[in-house]
């Protein structure tokens, strides 16, 4: 993969009228492959390997809230990156998971080529499938250099988006619970 990238790189320096062969960008094809590995290693994993058995019996019936979780993505429309937080509430039904686990399923899925929307409910059908909790709840709000390095150039635009899946939908004292937890210091 690495090889194919710095090729497409070379060609993308080449093609914006730069010279690949001066000092400063005889290295940046393999950096840019390579920093481009990292960012879309969400799709050598599986949720499976990520929470590796790490789902316990519980007896709480109450929400669990892991909220500002940084998340990096790339926008898929235009290859610029998002950047924001995810908050990821659930409401057990005998298993909870690791606490981890949480955060790295949020990263499993942005490390991919996404949009925000997409991965909102990704993260909630991906918690949802594997702990079958009574509801499960996730807001991203992140910022987009696609809208603010180009297009309209809004800097302080941010966009939120939820999914509610279960009691979060079904409730509205659910509902209204998890994001008043949301918004609290």
């Amino acid at each position: 993969m690495i090889d194919e990238l710095e090729k497409a790189y070379s060609q993308i320096i080449r093609s914006v009228g730069e010279d690949e062969t001066r000092e400063g960008l005889r290295k940046t094809p393999v950096r840019a492959a390579k920093a481009m590995e990292f960012l879309t290693r969400g799709y050598h994993q599986s949720v499976e390997e990520v929470i590796n058995g790490a789902v316990f019996a519980a007896d709480n019936d109450e929400i669990i809230l892991v909220k500002n979780i940084e998340l990096y993505s790339i926008c898929e429309h235009h290859l610029l990156p998002f950047i924001g937080k995810c908050h990821v509430g659930y409401i057990p039904k005998e298993k909870v998971m690791g606490l981890s686990k949480i955060a790295r399923i949020v990263d499993l899925f942005a490390r991919r080529l996404q949009i925000q929307e997409s991965l909102t409910k990704q993260i909630a059908d991906a918690i949802n499938t594997h702990l079958h909790p009574m509801g499960v709840a996730v807001v991203i709000e992140a910022q987009h250099l696609c809208m603010m390095m180009r297009g309209v150039e809004k800097q302080n635009s941010i966009m939120k988006t939820s999914c509610l899946l279960g009691a979060f939908r079904s409730s509205p004292n659910t509902r209204a619970e998890f994001f008043s937890l949301i918004h609290q210091s």
